[in-house]
């Protein structure tokens, strides 16, 4: 019973690490919260779906096509709702950024409609029964997929020269643009990775729940907040493990306490966890200079 509820709160936990992650490299490069970030996600879900449905193409397949959709998504995002505002205070990007937010909701809402809607039944997927465990090819999927896109996303940032760009941006922008780099640059390609990521998060719950609805990215992204707060601000395996951590004790929670108190349970864990460490688990960042 436990090792099955681990499985299924790794799965869980997983997909909310790559939509966190979107939300810490945000923050952590320009100090700000991309309000908008869990709507990218809701339509890489409904792109995703689309994909499927009419295009008739596999999984993986529909999960890039929405990945790249979300690309350029953040890409208009930065340009439209962050960069204009980029000399004023830093409310007028989050007021900005939540109006981007509603307009993505009302959007799907309108084209998409307000019910929830799921994969085919075409993606059943299969399960073996190991003893006491069941294992699905669904569990191998998500969880492998993710932890390999967070595993390049570490490679990229410490292994290549626009990921130490981007990693020295986030230390200082002043900095950096002292140094050479181009910070502009760095700032699209971050909104690009973030909602890419964002995109394929959104696919993999999708398939995961098979309920996809307009308000999704606002319940979800309210929880990806959480996680990077208990992770550490703008820190990226903060991000990682805090989703994982809220995975698994939502998952736990259903199992071993109850469903309906499953968000109450989750977040007074880590409430208590930030009590005992405000700055999350991983500490804190040192504030860039824009």
């Amino acid at each position: 019973m436990f090792l099955q509820q681990l499985i299924n709160g790794l799965m869980l936990g997983s997909t909310y690490s790559l939509l966190a992650i979107g939300y810490a490299l945000v923050s952590g490069v320009l100090d700000l919260v991309h309000i908008a970030h869990g709507e990218v996600f809701m339509l890489g879900a409904f792109i995703g779906l689309q994909l499927v449905l009419f295009a008739k193409v596999n999984f993986f397949v529909a999960m890039l096509g929405a990945m790249t959709a979300t690309l350029v998504l953040g890409i208009f995002i930065e340009r439209a709702a962050f960069r204009p505002l980029q000399k004023g205070d830093f409310l007028s990007p989050l007021i900005s950024t939540l109006g981007v937010a509603l307009i993505l909701q009302e959007f799907a809402r309108n084209v998409f409609g307000a019910h929830p809607v799921g994969f085919p039944a075409s993606f059943q997927i299969k399960s073996y029964q190991l003893g006491f465990l069941t294992v699905s090819t669904l569990h191998l999927i998500i969880i492998g997929l993710a932890f390999a896109m967070m595993a390049a996303l570490h490679l990229f940032l410490t292994r290549t020269t626009f990921g130490l760009a981007t990693r020295a941006t986030a230390e200082n922008a002043l900095t950096a643009r002292f140094m050479g780099i181009n910070v502009n640059v760095v700032v699209v390609a971050t909104f690009a990775i973030a909602s890419a990521m964002a995109g394929a998060a959104g696919v993999l719950l999708g398939l995961a729940y098979n309920a996809i609805t307009p308000v999704m990215g606002t319940q979800i992204g309210l929880k990806a907040l959480a996680i990077i707060v208990l992770g550490g601000f703008g820190n990226i395996t903060g991000a990682m493990a805090g989703g994982i951590i809220l995975g698994l004790l939502e998952v736990m929670s259903v199992a071993y306490v109850s469903s309906t108190y499953r968000d109450a349970f989750s977040f007074g864990i880590i409430m208590l966890i930030l009590i005992i460490r405000p700055t999350g688990l991983f500490g804190h960042r040192v504030h860039s200079e824009q």
